[in-house]
């Protein structure tokens, strides 16, 4: 890692994570994927070390501490356990609607609880037939004089059984489609709220995710969300783009977890002997020597455009950088760092050789963890769905602007429509 590019206060709450996931993580990780068990005692652990709040303004009770310094912690926690850095980074996800969204008074009521974890907060946007296409959604929010009457089911819901505060999405006018969905703050003691099926996992089975039911759930309308309705779409957007780079800083985590563990074991591992008929350890083979020179390379090349994802959200509104280069970076931020930890898990898997796919030793976990990351927060066919909207606008603009050579003159179409 090149910690000279951190500042002393990235640095700071790094060594606080390291010290949190040796002393709390490390040794249960393995108990609490096994059981499936939500991991209580680090929860307990960040509040007392007041880091329920990192990424919240101060104005409301949090550190101010911004989307980078949300993610060195994301991924300290993430090198021993995945679960326990989605649980962690999940708070982020659920109030992120109402820091980018929410009016002055949501934010004074509803953030200071999360950060002193009254209130664990989740977010409600997938459903069975809406995932990747959030804006085909079949909730509803039915306005009722002074109330809203919510009705629908949502999927994957991280956090849904832990949480007592949901970001809800749902559709308020039919006849707008994406632009007619509105969002909503719902407590967890909201009548006509349920928490559903628990899902059995294939990795991060420590972070609970459930099914959640709204059956005529009724709120008051002061919680739906920027006090008004159909920008409950674009708060879920910008809400996703700010989130993504820290589901890429958990992949980061475990791509460095899973390097570490592969390097530590070639170290220890000794196949064959060199010419003088010494046992070699097999970190001195070039076959596996090569595949730790290429892991450590994607990771640290990850890990910058992760940062750089990061950093870009926290500049957002002092630099007035435009909506568009967050999401396009974020985009490429989180299917980088994915598929990096995908990739680097397998390898450390084969590094192991048999070994790794016995459960003792711990590194079959990170392959397992790391495949999801891949999948929710907008799956990466989708994220290079975003990435590639950008480049043909960017191509548009290069064009339109005479800064493109024109390669064919007596072709009057140049800029053809995007229809991604």
């Amino acid at each position: 890692m090149i910690d000279e590019l951190l500042t002393k206060e990235n640095l700071e709450f790094r060594e606080k994570a390291k010290d949190i996931a040796e002393r709390i993580i490390r040794p249960n990780a393995s108990r609490w994927d096994k059981d499936q068990i939500y991991p209580l005692e680090l929860v307990e652990e960040l509040k007392k070390s007041d880091l329920l709040g990192v990424w919240i303004p101060e104005a409301y009770g949090g550190l101010g501490k911004g989307v980078l310094n949300l993610c060195i912690l994301v991924e300290e926690f993430s090198r021993f356990c995945g679960a326990c850095g989605v649980a962690y980074a999940v708070n982020a996800l659920g109030s992120f609607p109402i820091i980018v969204m929410g009016t002055e008074e949501q934010k004074k009521k509803w953030l200071p609880m999360v950060v002193s974890g009254e209130r664990p907060v989740a977010f409600c946007l997938s459903e069975k037939k809406a995932g990747s296409d959030a804006g085909s959604m079949k909730a509803t929010a039915q306005k009722e004089g002074d109330n809203y009457i919510l009705n629908g089911d949502k999927k994957w819901t991280t956090n849904g059984d832990f949480a007592k505060l949901y970001t809800f999405f749902g559709v308020t006018d039919q006849s707008k489609g994406a632009r007619g969905i509105s969002g909503f703050i719902v407590p967890r003691e909201t009548v006509g709220f349920s928490v559903g099926k628990f899902e059995d996992k294939m990795g991060i089975r420590a972070a609970c995710v459930n099914e959640t039911h709204f059956r005529d759930a009724k709120i008051p309308a002061e919680n739906l969300l920027g006090g008004r309705e159909g920008g409950g779409f674009k708060a879920a957007m910008m809400t996703l783009d700010r989130a993504r780079p820290g589901v890429a800083a958990q992949a980061l985590g475990l791509a460095q977890g899973a390097f570490e563990l592969a390097r530590d074991f070639a170290m220890q591992r000794f196949q064959f002997k060199d010419a003088s008929g010494k046992r070699m350890s097999i970190i001195n083979h070039q076959s596996i020597n090569f595949m730790l020179a290429d892991m450590e390379t994607k990771i640290e090349s990850a890990r910058q455009l992760v940062y750089c994802a990061a950093k870009l959200c926290d500049m957002a509104e002092k630099e007035n950088i435009h909506p568009s280069r967050i999401s396009k970076v974020a985009a490429m931020a989180k299917v980088l760092a994915t598929d990096v930890a995908t990739d680097v898990s397998v390898n450390a898997v084969q590094i192991f050789g048999g070994y790794g796919y016995v459960k003792e030793y711990h590194i079959e976990k990170y392959m397992r963890d790391a495949k999801i990351t891949q999948i929710y927060e907008g799956t990466n066919q989708i994220q290079r769905l975003v990435i590639g909207r950008h480049i043909i606008r960017d191509a548009q603009e290069s064009i339109k602007h005479g800064l493109a050579p024109h390669f064919f003159p007596e072709d009057e179409e140049v800029l053809p429509k995007l229809e991604l």
